[in-house]
């Protein structure tokens, strides 16, 4: 049976971050102390994904990821996310957000899908509880990501990381989405007139005409020597 969820929450858990962070550096003496403030969206604009990388903040997990700005809107990836426990399900999004800005990834926000919801009733038993009965719920939680603007290796190593540091109870489906080069077109029209006669030439057409009428008239003459 699993425990109750903690009610420590992200923001509780930064400020004791901060609170631990301040004090210990203080008490090292004679140590400048770095703002341990989040990051708000107007810095993030401005700041590069390597210089954001490089600064010194305590408990950088507990912020919310950081959420790169699209630069040409080109959907690239879309995972949906399903659990049976919300805690899991939003810790793991966490998880997943701060990967794809470790990797340069845009991606949104987690959007909230409806959630599935199940009802069975059952007889208690067959004698003497007969007449009662019991009622089960299940209920299916369902969040949705989706990625823009990032190379097919960079995506495909961001869902190998993201599937092997999977948590349990957490179900994962990945729709990838891939651009195929300049000229594929051409190449495909090329390929399948090849494999029809619409390619051949009017000599071949005719050689194999009269093949057709030779091996005609030979059975024709193989009939009649049969008949007489």
């Amino acid at each position: 049976m699993l425990s109750r969820p903690s009610r420590i929450t992200l923001p509780s858990i930064a400020r004791w971050a901060r609170f631990n962070g301040s004090s210990s550096r203080a008490a090292a003496g004679g140590v400048t102390l770095v703002p341990t403030q989040e990051p708000t969206p107007e810095a993030n604009a401005t700041l590069t994904e390597e210089e954001f990388s490089s600064m010194i903040i305590h408990g950088r997990s507990v912020y919310p990821p950081l959420y790169h700005p699209r630069t040409h809107s080109v959907p690239v990836a879309q995972l949906q996310f399903r659990a049976y426990q919300h805690q899991f399900l939003d810790l793991y999004m966490h998880f997943v957000g701060h990967a794809a800005a470790a990797l340069g990834i845009p991606i949104s926000r987690p959007v909230y899908l409806p959630t599935q919801r199940s009802l069975w009733t059952v007889p208690r038993g067959p004698f003497v509880h007969k007449k009662s009965q019991e009622n089960f719920e299940r209920k299916v939680h369902k969040r949705a990501i989706k990625a823009w603007d990032a190379d097919p290796e960079v995506v495909d190593r961001w869902v190998r990381y993201i599937t092997r540091h999977a948590m349990p109870g957490v179900g994962l489906r990945v729709t990838q989405w891939k651009r195929a080069p300049l000229g594929i077109g051409q190449q495909m029209v090329d390929s399948a007139v090849g494999q029809t006669r619409l390619g051949s030439g009017a000599d071949k057409v005719k050689a194999l005409a009269e093949k057709i009428v030779q091996q005609e008239l030979l059975v024709e003459e193989n009939a009649d020597t049969a008949t007489r």
